[in-house]
Order: structure tokens, then sequence, then C-alpha cells
């Protein structure tokens, strides 16, 4: 199980400390979305080069908290890439890319969303979503990876689990250095 809290305060520790302290301010007093705004647009004004796995992971918790896709995912695609390696990618252009749900054996009223893909073992992290009238639902209904041919689940999350999914995702493949949150 992920420590939600030290993760808050290892991406807190990549900007400058007055901007540091704010966000773990944040944390601190139960403002975690107001912290996430100040988290991305720090890392945008400073222009702190971040890798895949930290962006990914900003990503999980910007979810965890209603932030995700919208308002933070526009920006922090925006935020600079560093040239760390990392097999952690971040899918950017969800948007384009949801497809029924039943090319993998799940419902016919949700649709998969490729969210976050190890580039090691070609595995996916992806949501589910329902799919209603007006097009699909904000909050996912699971967490799913799925093969490296993206045509059947190797594992499934129910709703509210998106850092036990991108656990298991890291620790998929036999890649040590990605089981390290």
């Amino acid at each position: 199980m992920t420590d939600e809290a030290a993760v808050w305060h290892r991406l807190a520790a990549l900007l400058p400390p007055d901007d540091a302290r704010a966000v773990e301010d944040c944390w601190g007093i139960g403002e975690q979305e107001g912290g996430l705004e100040l988290l991305v647009a720090a890392l945008l004004r400073h222009q702190v080069p971040i890798d895949e796995t930290i962006r990914a992971e900003i990503a999980v918790v910007c979810e965890a908290w209603g932030m995700w896709p919208f308002p933070l995912a526009p920006r922090l695609s925006q935020c600079p890439g560093s040239t760390t390696a990392s097999v952690l990618q971040l899918i950017e252009n969800t948007a384009s890319a949801p497809q029924p749900a039943t090319t993998v054996g799940l419902g016919d009223q949700l649709v998969l969303v490729p969210w976050i893909s190890c580039t090691a073992c070609g595995r996916t992290l992806a949501r589910t979503h329902t799919l209603e009238p007006w097009g699909m639902s904000l909050t996912p209904e699971h967490y799913v990876i799925l093969d490296p041919g993206q045509s059947a689940i190797d594992r499934l999350f129910m709703q509210g689990n998106g850092w036990d999914a991108l656990t298991a995702l890291r620790t998929s493949c036999e890649k040590p250095e990605l089981a390290q949150p």
C-alpha cells in the first residue's frame, strides 16, 4: 500500500522551499485540491523538469482528489520533462483513445481509457468509465492493467484504488527499480 502522505511530501520537495512549504501546508490542513493546484503551478512557474514516473504519480494523486483529468492534466503536460530515464509513461492524449470495454471482456456500458504505460513490459494501466448519454463519466469505475497487446486484463482494481493499480503496474514486470514509489 502506498503512503500517500510520503508521496505528497516527496513531490513537494521538488519545489523551491517557499512553494514546497505552501504545498505541505495544504496537506496539513486537508486542502489537497488546492495543494495540487499549487504544486502544478509551481512546477510550471519554476520550469522544474520532471520525469515520466513523477508525472504519472502526480496524475494518480490528482485523480485520487478529483482533479484528473480536469483541470490539471493539460497543465501537467506543459511541465518540462527531465532527461532521467523512466519506464512509466503517462499517456497524454486520453481524449482520443477511449475504446469499448467489451474488447477486454468488461460491460458494454463502459469505455476503456489507456492512462499509464510501462515501456519495459508493454503493459498499460487504463481506467474504465461509464458511458453516459452526455459522454464519459468523470470518475472511473475500475482500473485495469492490460496485457502488452491491450487485448486482455491482467489485473482489475475497483474504484478508488489508483495507487494499488500503479504499484501493480510498477511490479508487473521484473524491473526492481519500478517497485519504489
